[in-house]
């Protein structure tokens, strides 16, 4: 079954559309991985400053794989221009997918 990882990086209001930007002009890196198969970018809506990087694998190697690549290091590093970080801080959350369904 596959597996989620998820990056929850806390993210200042005022630099939202920032952050927005950032993973907007990397769109289509980690699509093109072998094991990948979802991606979602949760803005809150609750007030929160924490953004939730939503990633599904086929398994922990495929995620190994991505983080170990050279796409995964020019998708997470500063961008050309950029004058701070965008956020104050992040952790990786790690869970196994138990049950999913859909739509019928």
């Amino acid at each position: 079954m596959s597996v989620v990882r998820i990056n929850a990086i806390n993210v200042p209001a005022e630099r939202a559309e920032a952050m927005a930007a950032r993973f907007a002009a990397r769109a289509g890196q980690v699509e093109k991985t072998d094991g990948f198969e979802e991606f979602q970018l949760l803005r809150p809506s609750d007030g929160r400053d924490t953004w939730l990087v939503y990633t599904r694998w086929a398994d922990q190697e495929s995620f190994d794989a991505w983080v170990a690549s050279q796409s995964f290091s020019q998708g997470h590093a500063k961008p050309e221009g950029a004058q701070a970080p965008v956020a104050t801080g992040s952790e990786l959350w790690a869970f196994d997918l138990e049950q999913h369904a859909t739509r019928a």
